[in-house]
């Protein structure tokens, strides 16, 4: 893999986007690479957190346009077929990051735009510096959003916000990301890297099966009724209660000591 660096440390994985000199726009390469990681490490049972962060000044400006514009002089059918590939073969990545087990933390620097922003939406924690800005940008290169943002978007920041940010592609600083929900925390460009060690550090320390768990209840909650949600909480909770991390908890909590949990 050249467009995507793999580097674990212990329990934490990271995944640096390593096309620097077109700021880490997203083509066909580095989509087979990313997805190549990311089934790596579904397999991998050692990761418990994983990492998510660009090479050079941006962490992604979107789609790669110089190969958006080498396409243009097909006729309007084969431009069809031709993106609709392009997006699709997007899809199996979405939802594999999207369902993936683990904690994901984007840590976030520089420009994120287009398919930045809904990769930067599929992960659970962005940290992001403060002189970084986010823009959906579609509408400037007179298209509709792809990547599953308008899925997410919506979610995140309500459906009002939502058509403000996809119809007008204006920047969004970094403050006013962690204000609209689309970011966690805002730091000091300087701070990035030690606030993102810290973070994913005592994620990959924590109950891993139980944040597995509670992630897919919170991602199927938008597509089930009250009832159903209750259910498949109770079905969840039995399951994290009959393993080890739970005994863990509950033992430590008692002896009021710190848990030291195993993921299981």
């Amino acid at each position: 893999m050249n467009t995507v660096l793999m580097r674990k440390e212990g329990a934490v994985c990271e995944l640096t986007l390593n096309r620097p000199q077109s700021l880490n726009a997203f083509n066909d390469e580095l989509m087979q690479d990313f997805t190549d990681a990311i089934e790596q490490i579904e397999k991998d049972t050692g990761i418990r957190c994983v990492v998510i962060k660009g090479a050079g000044p941006a962490f992604m400006a979107g789609g790669d346009i110089k190969m958006f514009h080498q396409q243009l002089g097909q006729s309007p059918e084969q431009l069809r077929s031709t993106f609709k590939q392009f997006v699709g073969n997007l899809h199996p990545l979405i939802e594999k990051l999207a369902n993936l087990r683990v904690p994901v933390v984007a840590a976030v620097h520089g420009a994120v735009a287009g398919f930045g922003v809904s990769l930067t939406m599929l992960c659970d924690f962005v940290l992001v510096a403060n002189d970084s800005f986010f823009t959906l940008a579609y509408v400037h290169l007179g298209t509709s959003p792809d990547g599953s943002s308008t899925y997410f978007l919506p979610r995140l920041v309500g459906l009002r916000r939502a058509k403000e940010i996809a119809l007008l592609g204006d920047r969004i600083p970094a403050e006013e990301a962690v204000r609209l929900g689309l970011a966690y925390k805002a730091v000091p460009p300087a701070s990035l890297e030690a606030e993102t060690k810290a973070l994913s550090a005592r994620l990959a320390a924590g109950p891993t099966h139980a944040y597995a768990n509670t992630k897919a209840l919170l991602l199927a909650s938008f597509d089930r009724g009250l009832s159903q949600q209750m259910d498949a909480e109770t079905e969840s909770f039995a399951d994290c209660a009959s393993g080890p991390d739970f005994a863990e908890g509950v033992k430590a909590f008692v002896e009021r000591r710190k848990p030291s949990f195993t993921g299981k």
